[in-house]
């Protein structure tokens, strides 16, 4: 690791508090600065706070990751970006395993209330109650729960990742990039969808790659949404395939819940590992499991960014 991804780790992985978030921004902040890059701090909704990083609209790509901490959780998130059918029945799973929870609770209650209180309204209404404020309590704790502690993958490896290519740019490149680190992914896209709004017209043509997740996997995946169709070759051409890496760079059949929605020419990045049948599966992440950081992955995506960056220059000056 070089020194500012040691210091990423060392004191700011957790990113979850307000004080824990400043303490970050004030990291990136004074890191850019030293860099020559202009940095600002955007307000959005729900408190969010943004991280810019250049000029967006001077930039010919925009970089982006989510830094703000998930929960802790007793199960992972479990994403298959090429398999739907696969990913919804996970989350229904989860949900039967919830409702299960309140069921369980409810029964508990009733017996033990049953002691206690003669009147059938009365305990029926109790025990929905309790019904009801587990299911409550458990999307309160997936979405409020205590920090996780361990994020190398989600998503202190797209922060990382975005730190390097800063770093590592060449300084005749920096005008034509801009960097955002966005704030309350976890919570549904909040500080993206800020973002979005606030520079619909710039980001309007704009490419944007989002790096969410890029450091438990050899299987780098490129999930395109439509208006960044045409980006595809430069794309491939800027991340090609090397020993003991597989790179697909799709624009069909293929899905990744992250801050690249909101964009219409976003572009989600994730490593991702591989079934013996083939099927391409991220996991670990939201639990204390989520503690590989794979440096070699955030070279090959900070010389692939770099790269990318090149060429899309070199394509926009003809």
């Amino acid at each position: 690791m070089n020194k500012t991804t040691e210091r990423l780790f060392e004191s700011h992985e957790i990113r979850k508090t307000k004080k824990q978030k400043s303490a970050f921004i004030d990291f990136v902040s004074a890191g850019a600065e030293e860099l020559g890059y202009e940095c600002r701090v955007e307000k959005g909704s729900l408190g969010s706070r943004n991280v810019v990083v250049g000029k967006i609209d001077s930039a010919n790509v925009v970089y982006t990751a989510h830094y703000d901490t998930c929960p802790r959780l007793p199960f992972p998130n479990f994403i298959t970006p090429k398999n739907m059918l696969v990913y919804v029945l996970y989350q229904f799973a989860l949900v039967g395993v919830i409702f299960l929870a309140a069921t369980l609770v409810e029964l508990l209650v009733c017996a033990v209330l049953a002691l206690f209180i003669e009147s059938d309204a009365a305990l029926t209404a109790i025990t929905g109650i309790s019904g009801y404020l587990t299911v409550i309590g458990a999307l309160l704790l997936m979405l409020l729960g205590p920090a996780n502690k361990h994020t190398a993958n989600d998503n202190t490896s797209g922060v990382s990742l975005l730190l390097r290519v800063m770093e590592e740019l060449p300084e005749e490149l920096r005008g034509t990039v801009a960097f955002v680190f966005f704030d309350l992914e976890e919570v549904g896209l909040i500080g993206s969808s800020s973002f979005a709004s606030k520079h619909k017209e710039e980001m309007k043509n704009k490419l944007l790659l989002n790096f969410d997740c890029v450091s438990d996997g050899e299987n780098i995946l490129f999930a395109l949404k439509r208006g960044a169709a045409p980006y595809k070759g430069a794309i491939s051409e800027a991340f090609a395939e090397r020993d003991g890496y597989k790179v697909q760079v799709l624009d069909k059949g293929v899905f990744y819940p992250s801050d690249q929605a909101a964009f219409p020419l976003g572009v989600g990045v994730c490593a991702l590992k591989s079934t013996r049948g083939g099927l391409l599966y991220m996991n670990r992440i939201h639990t204390g499991r989520d503690t590989v950081y794979n440096e070699e992955n955030v070279d090959f995506l900070t010389n692939g960014a770099i790269k990318l960056l090149k060429i899309v220059n070199n394509n926009k000056s003809k």
